[in-house]
Parts: C-alpha cells; sequence; structure tokens
C-alpha cells in the first residue's frame, strides 16, 4: 500500500473523486484537466482570465488530436474528453467539486492568496491539493479550513505524456485524503512516488541543482550552451540537456524552485547562479516566451549566449 497510516488514527475508506475542479488554466492546469477528463472524471478548469482558458481549451484540442493521430486514444475520445470539461471563470462552479487541483504560477503568495478564498466555496469533505513543485504542503495548507484534506499532487510537465505523479503529505493530512487522491492517481494511469515535505520533494531536489550547476558551467565559461546540452545528451544519455530542459520547464519556475531550496535548506550548494537570475529579470524565460538559453523564433532553436 503507498503511504503510512497515522500511528493511533482510524482509518476511514477512500473517498471515490467524480468531480475535478483544476485552478489555473497555463500549462499544468491544461495539462491536469486533459487527463482528468480522458479518464472519465468531470472537470471544472478555472482562471481569472479568459484568454488563457481560451488558450487551454485549444491546447487540449490540439493534444488530444495529437494522442489520436498516434493511435494513443480514438476518434470518440475526443469528443467525450473535452464535453467532461466547463471552462469557468468564476470558482463558484467548484462547490461541489469532489477535489480541488491548484495549478497557479509557483509563486507561495499567489497560491496562499487562492487556497484562502476555496473555503467558504468548496463542500465540507472536498479535498485540496496543490501542483506545487516545491513549496511546503504544511504551509500551504494551514491557510485553508481543511489541513486534514489538503495534500500535494506534483504532476510532471507534460502532463499527458509523463507518468509519475508525486504525493506529499502535509503534518497534518489524513489517510482518507491520501487514498483517495492515491487511488485517483492510478485512475489517471499515473504511478506515484511519496515524498516527505521537504523542500521541492524528490523530483526537483535533484534535477534543479543539475540544471542550475549547468548554467553555473555556463556562466563560467566552461562550455557553451550547445556543447552543455550535447555533453549530457551523449555522455549522461538523457533525452534533452540541461539549458533545453530549463527552458521547457520555464527559467522563471526553475528560479523559484532554486530559491525556495536556497531558503528552505540553507547550504550554499543551492545558490541560485547570476546568470539565472539576469536571464529572468531579462524577461527571457524559455519557450513559452520564445526565447531563454535559446531563441525560439526561428525555424531551428539557436543558443543566445
Amino acid at each position: 500500500m503507498d503511504g503510512y497510516a497515522l500511528a493511533g488514527a482510524e482509518r476511514k475508506p477512500a473517498m471515490t473523486i467524480r468531480k475535478v475542479g483544476v485552478i489555473g488554466a497555463g500549462q499544468m492546469g491544461n495539462g491536469i484537466a486533459h487527463v482528468s477528463a480522458l479518464n472519465g472524471y468531470q472537470v471544472i478548469l478555472n482562471d481569472i482570465s479568459a484568454d488563457a482558458i481560451g488558450t487551454a481549451m485549444g491546447t487540449i484540442r490540439g493534444n488530444l488530436d495529437r494522442q489520436l493521430k498516434r493511435g494513443i486514444i480514438a476518434d470518440a475520445d475526443v469528443d467525450k474528453a473535452l464535453s467532461r470539461i466547463t471552462p469557468s471563470l468564476e470558482t463558484d462552479l467548484l462547490n461541489d467539486c469532489d477535489i480541488v487541483i491548484e495549478a497557479a504560477t509557483e509563486d507561495e503568495s499567489v497560491k496562499r492568496a487562492i487556497l484562502k478564498t476555496l473555503s467558504d466555496t468548496l463542500k465540507e469533505d472536498a479535498i485540496i491539493a496543490s501542483n506545487t513543485s516545491s513549496i511546503s504542503i504544511t504551509r500551504l495548507a494551514a491557510v485553508t479550513d481543511r489541513p486534514e484534506r489538503f495534500i500535494g499532487m506534483h504532476f510532471m510537465n507534460p502532463v499527458p505524456m509523463m507518468k509519475l505523479v508525486e504525493l506529499i503529505r502535509g503534518l497534518a493530512t489524513n489517510e482518507e485524503t491520501y487514498s483517495s487522491v492515491a487511488d485517483m492517481a492510478r485512475n489517471l494511469g499515473k504511478t506515484i512516488a511519496q515524498s516527505e515535505d521537504f523542500p521541492a520533494f524528490i523530483v526537483n531536489r535533484i534535477l534543479l541543482p543539475m540544471i542550475n550547476e549547468a548554467i553555473y558551467t555556463l556562466y563560467e565559461g566552461v562550455g557553451t550552451v550547445e556543447a552543455i546540452d550535447t555533453a549530457m545528451r551523449l555522455g549522461a544519455n538523457h533525452p534533452m540537456g540541461p539549458l533545453e530542459l530549463a527552458d521547457f520547464i520555464g527559467l522563471d519556475t526553475a528560479l523559484a524552485v532554486m530559491q525556495v531550496l536556497y531558503d528552505g535548506l540553507a547550504d550554499s550548494k543551492y545558490r541560485p547562479c547570476p546568470l539565472l537570475v539576469k536571464y529572468v529579470e531579462a524577461g527571457w524565460l524559455g519557450r513559452k516566451v520564445g526565447r531563454g538559453f535559446y531563441d525560439y523564433s526561428t525555424g531551428k532553436p539557436t543558443p543566445t549566449r
């Protein structure tokens, strides 16, 4: 069994999740909505921006069409999945969801503000999950009215393709909540890795310092962008070089995770590279804006340094 029972705690059966709310229609949010709807869940996709929701629905449609062309899903699955997603600019439609997954930007103040507003909206037994990639689940849970029904549910990007979900208990997370969310993750076809509630959890605790070190390697002139990525693709058999991967993740997200590690663990090895900071200050955030360590405005991405 995944997870562990709290000593002396009464074990309750897992809640059956049928309706899923997703807050944030960006890259992660639309991916979570996609896989949830494709696997039979009713989905409310919420965002404060109509443009973001419109873009998200177009992305979901495009990704479903790609899965159809590859023979992963059938033609009927596309229309069924899309019919299960209800876009919403208001949080009122989340009131009968069994679980609401917060997938806003990786900024603790933004997440806390969103989570504080949910208490009066959700039904009493609804679960709240955060897709944070690095922030303390215990700390986020504390701003809600249900810390025992709060959990970290960290999907990997791109959500429709990546098989892993990290599940992170906060200090108060109860067994019923863990079991219910674990069942949902399996129903989405995901494999679970349980992490303790430490900064950046498992994947990003290992991955982001590697990326940060690659940026230091560039900053110190040890190798060029192309040399560093080629070395790690061919020398370590990585499918994507670390600087290319940083662009894919988003340099702002990479910096946010490194800052959480640096602040939370107080170890100089997690200090964000000054070059990463400079790129974020310049607005060169990677693929999503067309420029990061590579320029994506041309046919073939070209290094910017």
